[in-house]
């Protein structure tokens, strides 16, 4: 008797099941879509020198996209309101006018990724991303600083 009873009150495991495994099912469906959805937007994806100068007509000028490379031996001069300096891979080299301050890691044969668009034949700039392992030097006393930084003004 108490066993018709508890049928009554409550889900047999038929119905139960039948409730569960697509339920189980929805969840891992909405799961996949969000960790898919937020894992695409936040990927970083840059283009190489060389590939930016192949799709370049895919570009127009004002239209961003990112951009990696090494900054090249020699090309790092100093800007009204930031740097110049050229990205290449090894191939081809583009030209870029960052615009801001260059982080403290920023110099010469390094890697960077820049975030800008085309303005003609040059790269315009307004975010500088430099890879760098996680090893850290700290500058010793003596070391110049880049000349490209600019110093700090204590009477200001």
């Amino acid at each position: 008797m108490e066993a018709a009873e508890a049928r009554e009150e409550g889900l047999t495991v038929a119905q139960y099941r039948k409730f569960l495994i697509p339920a189980g099912v929805l969840f891992a469906v909405l799961i996949g879509f969000l960790l898919w959805t937020n894992l695409s937007s936040n990927l970083v994806f840059y283009l190489t020198p060389s590939e930016a100068i192949q799709q370049r007509d895919e570009f127009a000028d004002g239209e961003r996209f990112r951009l990696g490379g090494l900054v090249e031996v020699g090309s790092v001069t100093p800007a009204a309101d930031g740097v110049a300096f050229s990205v290449g891979d090894g191939a081809t080299s583009i030209q870029v006018v960052h615009t801001g301050t260059p982080p403290q890691l920023f110099q010469e044969d390094v890697g960077v990724v820049v975030e800008g668009s085309w303005q003609g034949s040059e790269f315009q700039s307004d975010v500088l991303l430099v890879r760098h392992d996680e090893q850290y030097r700290a500058p010793e006393a003596g070391d110049p600083a880049p000349d490209y930084v600019a110093p700090l003004d204590p009477g200001a």
